[in-house]
């Protein structure tokens, strides 16, 4: 008996010896390349705009780590707090006009953060300390400027869309009551991703299977490590914001930036929620957001701007009218 019993456990230690050796392996033999590769997302959609910026200002969130935000103030005290999410690679700076559109159009307080490990001055650049800390950072965010009475809603937009489906699906997901989703990210394998996802975002793969592996049996050790870049054009890297581009992301940080899987469940917990995509997004297929999110839930209300890119539908003015109009409406 006892020998059957040291025969399981030798297997069961090399089988676990295995496992781990292949994981480190996969994580060992590919890093983050300094390469160019060809193509990218439309970024001369990204229009320049007169909106004025309110500036850079801070606020803490519960480890004491200060971080970056831009706020437009309301119009009256009792007003609902907008919060509006970046997508990757950017920062708040992008939202200025949108931001700025909403605070005019609506009389909201609309804040900008931005998300830990992002913008000119990180902690780390493209990490934060653990998986959910962004839901975290969002929740110490809305409880210090909402107070306990105004609403809070939060717009998405790409990664920022995923996160908003992410957030209104974790602990934290009480504190919104609406929610806008700007062409957002869904997962790798959702209805709406494309093959190339706009030549935007070169995954590590073997890196990604490694980590993955490590953590299904519990093991974080490794979650600091980068698994994911960004093609930002040349053009951005060398103009006066290339120093606040993030380039890469550690898969701690853009495991939190995504939908748990399986995707139905943080969907099935958005609010009331708009869903609005440019027609022509080059990052996904916008035209299967509605049949994939509508046989999860009721909730959404959906429309695509006709002529609009990935990151043009931010700077079009129909697309600021459109969250407007959804987020001024009666329930």
């Amino acid at each position: 008996m006892v020998s059957y019993f040291l025969v399981a456990l030798k297997f069961a230690i090399v089988s676990i010896s295995i496992y781990l050796i292949l994981a480190l392996v996969l994580i060992g033999t590919q890093w983050i390349s300094t390469a160019v590769f060809k193509g990218s997302l439309d970024f001369d959609a990204a229009r320049a705009t007169v909106a004025s910026d309110p500036g850079l200002i801070h606020y803490r969130a519960r480890d004491g780590a200060q971080l970056g935000l831009r706020r437009f103030a309301p119009q009256k005290d009792q007003n609902p707090v907008v919060i509006l999410l970046h997508g990757s690679g950017w920062h708040d700076g992008a939202y200025v006009a949108l931001g700025e559109a909403l605070n005019e159009q609506l009389g909201y307080e609309v804040l900008i953060p931005d998300l830990r490990g992002h913008g000119p001055d990180p902690i780390r650049r493209g990490d934060l300390d653990y998986i959910g800390q962004f839901e975290d950072d969002l929740a110490d965010l809305i409880e210090t400027y909402r107070g306990k009475e105004r609403p809070a809603y939060l717009v998405g937009n790409s990664s920022g869309g995923g996160l908003a489906i992410r957030f209104a699906g974790g602990k934290h997901g009480h504190l919104v009551s609406r929610a806008v989703l700007i062409a957002p990210y869904l997962s790798h394998d959702a209805p709406t991703a494309r093959k190339d996802g706009g030549n935007w975002a070169k995954v590590l793969l073997r890196r990604t299977i490694g980590l993955s592996m490590l953590n299904a049996v519990g093991v974080r050790a490794f979650n600091h490590l980068h698994m994911i870049q960004f093609n930002f054009p040349k053009a951005v890297l060398d103009g006066p914001n290339g120093h606040s581009a993030t380039q890469s992301y550690s898969f701690r940080l853009n495991t939190s930036f995504a939908p748990r899987r399986p995707l139905e469940r943080d969907v099935a917990a958005l609010p009331d929620f708009l869903l609005i995509a440019g027609q022509e997004d080059d990052a996904f297929d916008a035209s299967a957001y509605e049949t994939t999110l509508s046989a999860i839930t009721t909730n959404g209300h959906y429309q695509l701007v006709a002529g609009a890119s990935h990151l043009g539908v931010l700077y079009d003015d129909r697309v600021h009218e459109a969250i407007s109009q959804f987020l001024n409406r009666e329930k």
